[in-house]
Order: structure tokens, then sequence, then C-alpha cells
């Protein structure tokens, strides 16, 4: 079954008439070390040139970075403010229909963030900052939910395990502490005002997980879409790919696809990606197979 479906202030995201189609997140950093080169993109008109070309490639959302995940140079709440804020507010003037995620766990980012005009704030450290989500509830945009395992912002895992399930498969140790973490996040998130249909769940493969973790996440994905919540997967060109395949990550698209589509297929609605064009066509095939969306073109037999 698909996660629940996602709205946006006021929005029914990737929705068109009777058609439901998951949704793309395009990934945008402000940065100049985030790990995949081509995503990084600090310079101010080059950045509105990616927004302005995702949003025509079949982006609904963009979320914006300020800050490297993992391990880099220490980038202070001013300074990831100057670089994101005021470009939220380039692309809300410019592309009005292109929602807009901030991807922070400063709970000061997100409010500069959100006055300037985000409609999603990205949590992809887990609520590291308490005051985030009572930040986005109180504004009333939607957030994201994540798990993290316990590790705090830019740090690698090390060992990372997690107990194991009573029976059957001891990986579910892990998917169990997921469903949980997550759970309860999203009623945390729902009880400080964020509407339940504007709360996301990441299960956030690579952060505090090892390649086993995530794939096994991933294969669980019908399980975390069953949460009662829109279900983002991040899974764009990620550590666990390319350990799978022994890939950098310029060469992890076929394998990032790859994942997309088995997680589409088992009910995951949003999809972060640096490969807009190549994540839509994939998931609007995805989306005609499950019968959720007619194909573009049905002509053949028929003319």
């Amino acid at each position: 079954m698909a996660s629940a479906p996602l709205v946006l202030r006021g929005r029914e995201v990737g929705v068109d008439g009777r058609a439901v189609r998951p949704v793309v997140m395009a990934v945008l950093n402000r940065t100049t070390d985030s790990f995949y080169a081509p995503a990084r993109v600090p310079d101010d008109a080059a950045a509105l040139a990616a927004a302005e070309r995702a949003f025509a490639d079949g982006a609904e959302i963009l979320d914006v970075g300020g800050v490297r995940a993992g391990n880099g140079s220490p980038v202070d709440e001013a300074e990831e403010i100057r670089r994101v804020v005021p470009f939220v507010a380039q692309v809300r003037r410019a592309v009005p229909d292109l929602l807009v995620s901030v991807d922070t766990w400063r709970a000061g980012v997100a409010r500069a963030a959100i006055d300037a005009g985000a409609d999603l704030i990205n949590d992809t450290w887990a609520g590291h900052d308490p005051d985030l989500v009572e930040v986005a509830g109180a504004a009333g945009v939607g957030v994201v939910c994540s798990h993290t395992g316990g590790a705090v912002p830019r740090t690698d895992p090390y060992r990372v395990e997690y107990p194991g399930a009573r029976d059957g498969d001891p990986r579910d140790g892990l998917v169990a502490d997921v469903v949980a973490t997550l759970r309860a996040a999203a009623e945390r998130a729902v009880a400080c005002g964020v509407p339940r249909e504007s709360v996301l769940v990441d299960p956030t493969h690579d952060f505090g997980k090892n390649t086993w973790h995530s794939l096994h996440l991933l294969r669980s994905t019908g399980v975390l879409a069953g949460l009662g919540f829109p279900l983002l997967m991040a899974l764009s060109r990620k550590d666990f790919v390319g350990e799978t395949l022994d890939l950098p990550p310029e060469e992890r698209l076929e394998g990032t696809l790859a994942a997309t589509a088995v997680a589409a297929w088992l009910g995951a609605r949003v999809f972060r990606a640096h490969d807009v064009t190549a994540t839509r066509r994939v998931l609007d095939l995805v989306a005609a197979v499950r019968d959720e969306a007619p194909p573009a073109a049905a002509l053949r037999g028929l003319a």
C-alpha cells in the first residue's frame, strides 16, 4: 500500500485529478563541500537557474541545504542562515509554484527560513534541536521526522548496532527501532501543531546505519509506509548504493533508480533526488504499473 497523502500549506502534493504520483524533492546544496559535486551550488544565479530547471523537470519540492551532512568545515547558525534564507525568498518570488524545503537541524534557521517562505523543514538529524518541531508547528508548515539511531549532527556511523528482534530476522530490531522512533517523533510534531498530513517520516538511509542496515530498510519500505504518514525516501547516490555496487557518487545513478523503483512499488510517497528527470520517469512508470496513474500517451493498438 502507498503511504499517506502529503499536504503542504493546504496543497495536496502529487495528485493530478484522479492520478496519484510519487513526489520528487530536488536537492540543492548551498555548499562547497557536499558529497556529490553537481549538487553544490553556492552561486546565487546558478542556484536559481537550478531551481527553475528542477521545477521544469518535474520536481514539486526543492530541498535547500546550507551545511554538509557529514564531517566538514564548521558552519555556524549565522552562516547557514546567510547561505539559505535569502535564497528561499528568491525562489519563492521566482518560482511560486515550487514548494520549498529547508534541510536544517537548527530551530533558528528553521524560523528564519519559514519567515522567508519555506513550506517544509527537513530535520535530517532527528530532533537534535527539540525546539525545531515547535517552530514548524507554530507556523503550521510541514516537517520531516527522521531516524539517526541517536547520532548527532555531522557525524558518520561507526560499528552501529541495533538490538535484534525476539523472533525472526534479527535485523528487524533495526526496523522496530525506526518504526518506534518515527512514530513518536511524528506524533510529537502533530502535538506541536504541525498538520498530520504535513508530517513526513524518513528512515534516513546511511545516517546512523551501515550498508546492511540501509538495504534492510529499503526492503522494509512497506512496513514504514504503514505508519500512517507520508513516507520520504532519501536514497539518491548514497553510500549504501555506492558500497553495494562499489561505485563512487558520480556513478551511482542506476543503483539509485533501482532503489527508487523498489521503494515506490512498496509505497513510498516522496523521493529526495539529485537527478530529477530520471527520477520522475521512474516514478511515473511505477505509478502506471501500480494503476495509480495512466500512461502519458497510450496509442499502441488504438490508432
